[in-house]
This record gives structure tokens, C-alpha cells and sequence, in this order.
């Protein structure tokens, strides 16, 4: 993962469960990966690993989290 991060150019951070902690308990920044994921699910492409090549499921990514953003922005205007 480190590698990937230092290619990318951006900063990792493991988020760690606090010892002794049973059960369900809220991580930090959890919510931004859990958002995210939610707002991919929203795209039927992205639901079930159809590609064959991960460049084309990379492509699909871009592209829905593009869909994404421009739509909020003409929301927003």
C-alpha cells in the first residue's frame, strides 16, 4: 500500500480499532471511504466487476465519480 501511495503522490493513513474496544465503534474518517463507496453503488456499471480489464474498471470509476461531481456543481449554480 505504501507503494501505491508514493506513486500516486498522497499521504496513507491506517486508521486502527482502539485496543481493548468490543463491538461496533465508529473509526475516524471511516465515513469518507464508506461515502464514497455509497455514491459509486449509485451506478449500475460499478455493481458487479463486469470488465475484463482493470483499466476499463478504472476508466468506469472516473467516470462516475466525474457524473458525480458535475451534477452536485449544476446543483449548485
Amino acid at each position: 500500500l505504501a507503494d501505491v501511495a508514493a506513486d500516486q503522490g498522497c499521504t496513507l493513513e491506517v486508521v486502527r480499532r482502539e485496543p481493548g474496544t468490543v463491538g461496533f465503534a465508529v473509526q475516524p474518517r471511516r465515513w469518507v471511504v464508506e461515502r464514497t463507496f455509497a455514491w459509486l453503488g449509485k451506478h449500475r456499471r460499478l455493481s458487479k466487476d463486469y470488465e475484463e480489464h482493470c483499466e476499463s474498471s478504472e476508466a468506469w470509476l472516473y467516470l462516475a465519480m466525474i457524473h458525480t461531481f458535475v451534477r452536485r456543481l449544476a446543483k449548485a449554480s
